[in-house]
């Protein structure tokens, strides 16, 4: 069989076999072709791209808490657009000690420095509350009957007159100065916790301070416990706790002492018996 192709024009091919004339567009034919290599290629691209999803891991948003570093992150879930980056505390070297505060307001109170002197109150921050008692009873003893000097001065009284008496709690002032010299906070676990509770007036004569062996006293303290208010009145309010209140007991329309028993100042912050336990102050 023989064949003759001959170009009638561009675009057009003449093929003519047995005496047959067939007129081809060759421009349709290389469109074809065209289209169906187009074809091809998008099909392996498709099949590969369906290869690699299949092979790529989920690619995750970050987070401010997954435990990892990324994003604009400087350091693990922090930094850059998370909460900024807690520094690291550098422990080397040597540190003092700087305060207590196992009895607020105490080391005020009997450390407060006299001109010319060592510093008292340093120096019992500095001290390991096991050797506190030893080292600081007998100067608080000497600072707790200078006070009562001064008030005896302020009343018009001759100091040798006006001393230091009993407690509340029938401590004698070497007993409670020795117990205040260690600025810890104690605490007992078989019984209530109080910084002090008087109890009741079980003999019902009024006087409900006088020790009578429901009262409980520096077993801790909760947040309702006036700490600086009792401080002060075993300090100066002798065996009743009234000693030096500022009351008027003669009914004359003046004070009869100084109010030594209390700084005036209440607890005005909510307490609730779940945390943080003490609401914003008042």
């Amino acid at each position: 069989m023989r064949c003759n192709y001959r170009f009638i024009r561009p675009g057009l091919l003449q093929t003519k076999n047995n005496n047959h004339i067939t007129i081809k567009n060759t421009t349709m034919i290389l469109n074809n072709i065209k289209y169906l290599f187009l074809s091809i290629m998008g099909l392996a691209v498709m099949a590969s791209c369906n290869n690699d999803d299949d092979m790529m891991e989920p690619i995750a948003m970050a987070t401010c808490n997954d435990g990892i570093m990324n994003g604009s992150e400087t350091g693990i879930d922090c930094g850059g657009s998370c909460e900024p980056c807690m520094t690291a505390v550098d422990f080397s070297g040597n540190y003092t000690q700087v305060d207590h505060m196992g009895r607020p307001g105490i080391n005020t109170v009997f450390g407060y420095d006299m001109e010319g002197q060592p510093s008292v109150k340093d120096a019992h921050n500095r001290t390991i509350p096991s050797e506190m008692a030893t080292t600081f009873q007998a100067g608080y003893e000497a600072r707790l009957e200078q006070y009562y000097d001064v008030y005896a001065d302020l009343l018009g009284i001759d100091p040798a007159a006006l001393n230091y008496e009993n407690n509340i709690l029938g401590q004698d002032a070497a007993t409670l100065t020795t117990y205040l010299a260690a600025d810890v906070l104690e605490i007992s676990p078989s019984l209530p916790t109080t910084y002090f509770d008087p109890g009741t007036d079980f003999d019902n004569d009024g006087r409900i301070l006088v020790p009578d062996g429901d009262e409980v006293a520096l077993t801790g303290r909760r947040l309702t416990d006036d700490v600086i208010d009792v401080s002060l009145i075993l300090l100066f309010g002798g065996a009743e706790g009234d000693r030096f209140d500022g009351s008027d007991k003669n009914m004359d329309g003046s004070p009869d002492t100084p109010r030594l028993t209390s700084d005036g100042v209440a607890l005005t912050a909510t307490v609730s018996s779940s945390f943080p336990y003490v609401g914003n102050p008042e």
